[in-house]
């Protein structure tokens, strides 16, 4: 059997995983359960996302990927090599060459610390390639001519914004205002206004089932359970898509303002072409309700959804991994 290539999109609240030939095979959560006591690892993926904030005392539920970097080196590398061992990524023949993505703005050390997991798992050559790149590939847009094509990556933990041309990054910043800051800001607002007490599980469904940013788009409501801080017992509220609109209102308005700055300092040929063409957003971010129409009315330039945002930077691999010889080792 020969080698397979494989690319992967090492999220912060999912990792996705691209082999050449087969498209996306594996979609799982970026969680790891171990026991505290013996380091070992006892879940990962769906099933330790579901024991996230329900585990007893000698099980920890934890997200190795903080902001799209890794904030804990050994359970990233055993979450690696479990999803690799899962697709049978390697062989006893033969070592794949590995794409993985990162945000755009990060240190060499945090590329390194990336580079070095992936290569621990038994990978021949790995490759590293920035995030909103991949994503434009994915979405489907021609980054290869000279002329100015736009994303904005909204994912678990950072939002990345970046003008492309002739294949490379003009102009690009990242942000660590996403999915996750989200959830947080809606777990916050629900503790404040009803002393409420919800886990990240429960913000993450609210935000789905009844979030929305933009104003009067949608009207919804939903019941939500918690505990109640004052009595300590279980307690029942019903929320509006309107509570969520102004829960989300702060970190939604970072990202438009980064937006804006991304196209500010963007030569003016390339900007006209973004006008032209649109802005692309891809990203679990790009599915809240009312996101394209809010940037759109901020930045005075069309905005579009790709057609499948939650996996796009996987997409975008397979692609690159076709044309390796235009990625940068």
């Amino acid at each position: 059997m020969f080698a397979k290539d494989i690319g992967i999109d090492l999220g912060t609240a999912n990792v996705l995983i691209y082999i050449k030939g087969q498209g996306i095979v594996l979609n799982e959560p970026s969680v790891v359960a171990i026991d505290s006591e013996t380091k070992k690892p006892l879940a990962v993926g769906k099933e330790a996302r579901e024991m996230l904030g329900r585990t007893p005392g000698r099980v920890k539920a934890i997200r190795p990927m903080k902001d799209g970097v890794i904030a804990d080196f050994e359970i990233t590398e055993i979450m690696l090599d479990h999803f690799i061992k899962k697709i049978n990524g390697r062989s006893i023949l033969s070592r794949p060459r590995i794409l993985i993505c990162c945000p755009s703005n990060i240190t060499q050390v945090e590329k390194n610390a990336i580079k070095e997991a992936a290569e621990r798992t038994g990978a021949k050559k790995v490759f590293l390639e920035e995030e909103p790149k991949v994503a434009a590939v994915g979405a489907g847009m021609d980054i290869s001519k000279p002329s100015g094509n736009m994303v904005i990556d909204i994912g678990g933990g950072t939002t990345d914004i970046a003008v492309l041309s002739l294949g490379g990054i003009v102009h690009s910043s990242s942000i660590k205002v996403a999915g996750n800051v989200f959830d947080n800001d809606i777990m916050k607002y629900i503790k404040d206004k009803y002393k409420l007490l919800i886990g990240d599980c429960t913000a993450e469904e609210i935000k789905i089932t009844i979030g929305t940013v933009f104003t009067g788009h949608r009207k919804e409501k939903m019941e939500v359970r918690g505990r109640d801080l004052v009595t300590g017992l279980p307690h029942t509220v019903t929320l509006s898509s309107e509570e969520i609109e102004e829960a989300l209102k702060e970190s939604v308005y970072v990202i438009v303002h980064t937006a804006k700055n991304v196209l500010e300092q963007t030569p003016p040929e390339l900007a006209a072409d973004i006008i032209d063409k649109g802005i692309v957003i891809t990203g679990g971010g790009a599915l809240i309700d009312g996101f394209d129409e809010l940037l759109a009315s901020e930045l005075k330039v069309p905005v579009f959804i790709a057609e499948s945002p939650l996996t796009c930077v996987a997409e975008g691999t397979g692609i690159l991994l076709d044309n390796i010889h235009l990625i940068d080792s």
